[in-house]
């Protein structure tokens, strides 16, 4: 019901430590065939961890890995137990070794698992790449952190809707993953590059990311909202 089509995907973003809040979220959204997406808040929280372990159905692990090439490795072998790891993220900005590192890691403990390369994050613009010191603009950063994705035999990418569509037009097979997704009206909070669920799928994401929009307030009217966007 909620897909734009067969294989689009909606994950959701469970961006608390609250596991009340937590449960709460996933008792609304799984009929929807909504996927929980668990974040650093909630995976280093107290209970967080061990939630996660035991939660029966596929779900995104958002963890973001950034080190050293053995370190990041080594961090997700520590993840083995978790069985039902269905996609989980490593920053583009660790390099070609670093994510090759990752990738072979990833199919050591679960063949299934998809490894999504974080490019240039939803909350930055042309400015703050500026400010950490990149000569380059957003777009060409992304395009060139694709080709290193892709270089490294990994399948996803997280990339806003901004660069979904020249990714998907040089790299057509890539799951593109596109958080900073906002239903119209919404306020943007933190993000700077922001697309609502249709513009997002329209240029080319294969999934998309809510969190806000969905879980602040009444869930099941946002998620009604969602429905009639996506109509």
């Amino acid at each position: 019901m909620m897909k734009k089509n067969k294989t689009s995907k909606v994950f959701i973003a469970c961006d608390t430590s609250n596991i009340n809040q937590i449960k709460k979220i996933i008792k609304h959204t799984k009929p929807y065939n909504l996927i929980p997406k668990f974040g650093l808040q909630f995976f280093y929280s107290k209970n967080g961890r061990k939630f996660i372990e035991n939660y029966k159905s596929e779900f995104f692990l958002d963890i973001k890995a950034s080190d050293i090439p053995q370190t990041i490795s080594s961090a997700l072998y520590s993840l083995k137990d978790l069985k039902k790891i269905k996609y989980i993220t490593v920053m583009a900005s660790v390099g070609l070794k670093g994510l090759k590192a990752f990738q072979k890691q990833a199919r050591k403990i679960n063949k299934s698992i998809i490894v999504c390369g974080v490019t240039i994050l939803t909350s930055l613009d042309n400015k703050s790449l500026r400010e950490i010191g990149y000569k380059d603009k957003v777009k060409k950063l992304v395009l060139k952190q694709a080709g290193l994705i892709k270089k490294a035999g990994i399948k996803g990418i997280v990339a806003s809707g901004n660069e979904a569509q020249i990714i998907r037009k040089k790299y057509k097979d890539l799951f593109i993953v596109t958080p900073g997704i906002r239903l119209p009206g919404d306020k943007l909070n933190d993000q700077s590059r922001v697309n609502t669920p249709n513009s997002a799928f329209k240029a080319g994401a294969s999934a998309i990311v809510l969190g806000r929009s969905i879980y602040s307030g009444n869930i099941k009217k946002n998620i009604k909202k969602l429905i009639a966007h996506l109509s």
